[in-house]
C-alpha cells in the first residue's frame, strides 16, 4: 500500500535551493531573550486597554474575567511549550495543528494567528501616536507620518538581524517592566478597597452589586478586556528556527514569560483601581498617568510613567511585528500563502514577510485610525487560534500518545481542555463588546479560507519542515494499520 495520505500535501516542483533561500538565522537567542520577547508582546497591555473593561464588568466582573482568562493562558502556554518541544519550527500554532487536524486545521490556525498579528501592530501604533501627541514630544501630532517613522524604523531594526532586533527589545521591555514596578510602589500610599467598587450600579442588571455592577453577564463582556494583560505570550514559539536548543529553552521561555505577566497584571490592576477607583480610570487612555495624579496635575512621577507606557508600547510593537513576520513566513514557505513571501535576505531575515504586513498595518492605521476597533479583530482571531492550539494538543496526546515529548504538559488533556473551553467563551465575549469588529474578521477569515479552498491547498510544499512533520505521521500511521 502507498505511503502517501490525504493528509500529505503535494510536492511542488521546487529547485534545490528552495528551503535555503528561506532559512532563519539559527541559534540566535536562548531562554533569556525569549522570555524577554514574551513579555515584551504583552506588556503594552499593562499600560492601557485592560481598564475599560470595568466599564463593562466593573472590578469585580473584571477580576473575575482576568482570573479566568490568565487560566485559559496559564493552561494553553503549557499545552504550547509541550507542542513547541515537539516540533521546533517557525510555524508555530500552524505547524502543531497541521499535524493533528490536517491542512485545514494548519490554515485556519495560522490564519486566525496572522489576522492578530497584522492588526495589533497596526493598533499600538495609533496608540503610540497618540502617547507621542499626549507628551508633546518634538511638537509632533498623532497620525500617519508619526506611523510612519515608527514602522520604518522598527521594520529597519528587524531587517538588521534577529539576534540585534530581540536585545533592543529585551532593553525596552525591561525599561517598561521597571516603570510598573516603580508605578505600583508610588500609588501604594494612596490605596483604599473603598475605591475599588466605586462605579454606580445598574439595578437592572441580573446578579448586579456593587463589585458586580453591570451584573453577570458584566464578568462575559470582560473577558476580551481580561486577555489584555497576556495577549500575545503564545507567540514565542515562533522563534523556534532562530533559537539555540529549542526543546528545552522554549518550554522554559514560555513558563517564565508566563509567570512575569501573571505578577505584573495583579500588581498593576489592584494598584490602578485602588489608588485612583475604577469609576476615574475605566474610560481614560492613560490609566496608570490617571492614578498618579488624581487633582489632573502632572507630576514628576506621572511623567516617568507616561514615557514608560510609551516604552511598553513600543515594546509591544516591535515584537508583534516580529511575530507576524514569522507566522507569515512559515505559512509562504509550505504554499499556504504565496511563497515569495517567505524569501530570507543575506542577513537571514524574512524580508517581504516583514515588509508586507508592515505596509498593511500602517496603511490601516492611517486609514482608519480607531485602534481599539482594529485590537478587537485581532482579539477575536486570537481566540480562535487559541481553540485550535488547545485541540491541537488533546488531539496528539489521544492519537500519538508514544510521539517523543520532550516537554509534557502538567494535567495533560485536561489542561488543554480548560483552555479550549476558555478561548470559546473568549470568542463568543467579543460579540459582546464590539459586533462590527467580530463581522470585519469574520469576513476577512472567510476571504482567505476561499483563497486556500480553490488554489493554495492544491499548491502545498512538501519540504517544508511543518508539511515534513505532518506528512512522516501520515505515513507512520498507514504503517502502522498495515
Amino acid at each position: 500500500m502507498s505511503l502517501e495520505s490525504k493528509n500529505t500535501p503535494p510536492a511542488a516542483p521546487e529547485a534545490d535551493d528552495y528551503l535555503e533561500r528561506r532559512a532563519l538565522r539559527r541559534g540566535s537567542a536562548g531562554w533569556v531573550l525569549l522570555t524577554g520577547l514574551g513579555v515584551a508582546y504583552v506588556v503594552s497591555g499593562d499600560y492601557s486597554g485592560w481598564n475599560f473593561g470595568l466599564a463593562e464588568g466593573g472590578f469585580g466582573g473584571l477580576a473575575i474575567a482576568m482570573v479566568l482568562m490568565g487560566t485559559m493562558y496559564a493552561c494553553m502556554v503549557f499545552a504550547l511549550a509541550e507542542l513547541s518541544s515537539i516540533l521546533p519550527t517557525a510555524g508555530g500554532g500552524y505547524g502543531f495543528a497541521r499535524r493533528a487536524l490536517g491542512p485545514w486545521g494548519g490554515f485556519l490556525t495560522g490564519t486566525a494567528i496572522l489576522i492578530e498579528y497584522v492588526l495589533a501592530p497596526a493598533a499600538i501604533v495609533i496608540f503610540i501616536g497618540d502617547y507621542v501627541e499626549s507628551l508633546g514630544l518634538f511638537g509632533l501630532e498623532s497620525g500617519w507620518p508619526v506611523y510612519l517613522v515608527c514602522f520604518a524604523i522598527f521594520l529597519g531594526i528587524h531587517l538588521w538581524g534577529v539576534g540585534e532586533a530581540l536585545r533592543f527589545s529585551f532593553v525596552v521591555t525591561g525599561i517598561a517592566v521597571v516603570a510598573l514596578v516603580v508605578f505600583a510602589l508610588a500609588a501604594l500610599p494612596d490605596f483604599s478597597i473603598g475605591s475599588l467598587d466605586d462605579i454606580p450600579v445598574d439595578t437592572s442588571a441580573a446578579g448586579s452589586n456593587s463589585w458586580l455592577p453591570f451584573g453577570l453577564l458584566g464578568i462575559w463582556a470582560a473577558f476580551p478586556f481580561g486577555m489584555w494583560f497576556f495577549l500575545g505570550v503564545e507567540g514565542v514559539p515562533l522563534a523556534a528556527e532562530e533559537t539555540r536548543e529549542p526543546a528545552r529553552t522554549l518550554p522554559k521561555a514560555i513558563r517564565w514569560s508566563m509567570a512575569i505577566l501573571v505578577v505584573l497584571a495583579v500588581v498593576t490592576f489592584f494598584a490602578a483601581a485602588g489608588a485612583r477607583g475604577s469609576a476615574a480610570i475605566q474610560e481614560a487612555g492613560n490609566p496608570l498617568v490617571e492614578a498618579l495624579q488624581p487633582d489632573g496635575e502632572a507630576t514628576t512621577l506621572s511623567r516617568i510613567v507616561n514615557y514608560a507606557g510609551l516604552a511598553g508600547l513600543v515594546a509591544s510593537f516591535f515584537s508583534l511585528i516580529y511575530a507576524g513576520s514569522r507566522q507569515l513566513f512559515a505559512l509562504s514557505r509550505a504554499g499556504y500563502l504565496p511563497r515569495f513571501l517567505s524569501l530570507t535576505s543575506r542577513r537571514k531575515a524574512p524580508y517581504l514577510g516583514l515588509l508586507v504586513p508592515g505596509t498593511i498595518g500602517f496603511l490601516l492605521a492611517a486609514l482608519s485610525g480607531n485602534g481599539a476597533r482594529m485590537l478587537n479583530i485581532a482579539v477575536f482571531g486570537a481566540t480562535i487560534s487559541y481553540a485550535l492550539m488547545s485541540l491541537s494538543h488533546i488531539v496528539l496526546r489521544r492519537r500519538e500518545p508514544e510521539l517523543e515529548r520532550p516537554y509534557r504538559t502538567p494535567g495533560g488533556v485536561l489542561t488543554s481542555s480548560v483552555a479550549l473551553v476558555l478561548a470559546c467563551a473568549a470568542l463568543v465575549a467579543t460579540f459582546l463588546v464590539d459586533v462590527t469588529a467580530a463581522v470585519i474578521a469574520l469576513v476577512v477569515y472567510g476571504v482567505a479560507i476561499a483563497y486556500f479552498g480553490l488554489y493554495s491547498r492544491r499548491h502545498l510544499v512538501a519540504k517544508a519542515p511543518e508539511e515534513e512533520f505532518a506528512a512522516l505521521a501520515a505515513a507512520e500511521a498507514e504503517l502502522a494499520r498495515d
